[in-house]
């Protein structure tokens, strides 16, 4: 018989615990408009490739923490998909670059506009005072997060 611990937490913890749980279950619920066009993984590489610009794909996968066959593989299916493309570099034709083909950012966008829109939707929902608390105090566990992702143009990265 398995037993589980129970783990007692501070409340503060665990308030943030629960908004986790929320903005994870916006993430994901914003990922419906792909309408399984690309699955989750995916969709991260797209969503941090459209962030990046064209780069090569071995800048790719370290902003994945990925390895070079995992990246190659995936973009293999998203070009094929009409996603992703693949170029040379003019000053070294051996180095493969990667970029989003437009199809590709149009998925990004709907995904993140969608995501946006349910975002907005519960900041509309709070008070003015705690809408500018909340904002504050997003700001402020942010800054002191060692998980903070790199912003790039499509936003914060990689999810």
């Amino acid at each position: 018989m398995t037993t589980f611990a129970v783990v007692k937490t501070r409340d503060d913890v665990a308030a943030f615990e629960v908004l986790t749980r929320a903005l994870v279950g916006i993430s994901l619920e914003s990922l419906d408009v792909l309408d399984g066009q690309v699955s989750l993984p995916q969709f991260r590489l797209l969503l941090t490739l459209a962030g990046l610009g064209r780069v090569p794909s071995t800048k790719l996968a370290g902003e994945l923490r990925q390895g070079a066959s995992a990246v190659t593989r995936t973009v293999d299916r998203l070009a094929k998909a009409g996603l992703v493309e693949r170029g040379t570099d003019e000053r070294n034709r051996s180095v493969v670059t990667l970029d989003v083909t437009e199809r590709g950012r149009r998925l990004v966008t709907d995904v993140l506009d969608r995501r946006h829109e349910m975002l907005a939707a519960v900041l509309d929902r709070m008070s003015p005072e705690h809408h500018a608390a909340a904002v504050e105090t997003a700001v402020e566990f942010c800054r002191n997060s060692d998980h903070v992702p790199a912003v790039g143009a499509a936003g914060p990265l990689p999810l």
